[in-house]
């Protein structure tokens, strides 16, 4: 039988090779292809960050922006989990500057080397060398204790099968007064079961997202704190594709006279490890 991560990195091995969409090529629920960028700058990125990112590292998949979220500040140690082509990790080490370090952490063996032959692309442009990218699962995250000030993450924690250990980790890596800023899919009421089972939804990010109160419950167990959330239903509309078969897909099973915004929402989550 084949697991919810053999089918997540068997989808986005294809998304790293041919480059954009959440489910494939010529497919994106999370935006991607030629509105990569505009989906971007719709979820808060600048026109000034997204030309200074290699070519490539910009697959559409974002469902908000953790980089701004964090704050994050020159010298920091950063981890960027479910780090694809390194979108945020670019745009992460720009901030961070020659004295900081971001870490990206993708379990999908295209994407991390789609990742490293950007990073050297980012090098060459920017002069800085401070970028690392794991082959590693985000539940069993290769790097030691209280080694992070903050862990980010796009549109990724909602793919996990197991994501209070997701948070579990987050909490492990973080140092004492570290902080976590993650973008991701949240429900705001379940999903109909015909759309919850839909394989290609789940790689597309809606699925597999949780409810909002049991995402604050796997937050506060995890033992971080000073939690704050925002919900963003207009970022949805920004990233499905009328045009995208998933999207319409989607529609023919959902109730009559409701859209997907009506149940899943972009959250943006804050939290701190108390220190």
């Amino acid at each position: 039988m084949t697991t919810i991560h053999e089918t997540v990195q068997a989808a986005y091995g294809r998304i790293a090779a041919g480059g954009s969409g959440c489910c494939g090529p010529a497919s994106s629920c999370c935006g991607g292809g030629a509105q990569a960028d505009a989906i971007a700058e719709a979820l808060g990125y600048s026109a000034e960050q997204l030309a200074a990112i290699p070519e490539g590292s910009n697959l559409g998949l974002s469902c908000g922006n953790p980089t701004a979220l964090a704050e994050l500040q020159p010298g920091e140690t950063v981890l960027d989990l479910g780090s694809g082509g390194g979108f945020d990790v670019f745009i992460a080490a720009a901030r961070v500057g020659a004295a900081g370090q971001v870490h990206g952490v993708d379990m999908t063996h295209e994407m991390v080397a789609l990742a490293r032959k950007n990073a050297a692309a980012f090098r060459r442009r920017t002069g800085l060398d401070n970028v690392t990218f794991h082959l590693a699962q985000i539940e069993a995250i290769p790097l030691p204790d209280a080694s992070v000030d903050a862990v980010i993450s796009n549109c990724v924690l909602n793919l996990s099968p197991d994501q209070p250990a997701v948070w579990r980790e987050i909490a492990r890596v973080l140092k004492p007064g570290g902080r976590a800023a993650i973008s991701d899919l949240a429900l705001l009421r379940p999903l109909p079961d015909a759309v919850k089972a839909d394989v290609q939804a789940l790689v597309g990010c809606i699925a597999g997202a949780s409810l909002l109160d049991e995402t604050r419950a796997m937050i506060q167990a995890a033992g971080l704190g000073d939690l704050e959330v925002e919900t963003h239903g207009e970022a949805l509309d920004a990233m499905l594709d009328p045009s995208d078969p998933l999207h319409r897909s989607l529609l023919e099973k959902l109730p009559a006279g409701t859209r997907p915004a009506d149940f899943v929402t972009s959250a943006l989550l804050r939290a701190r490890k108390p220190a």
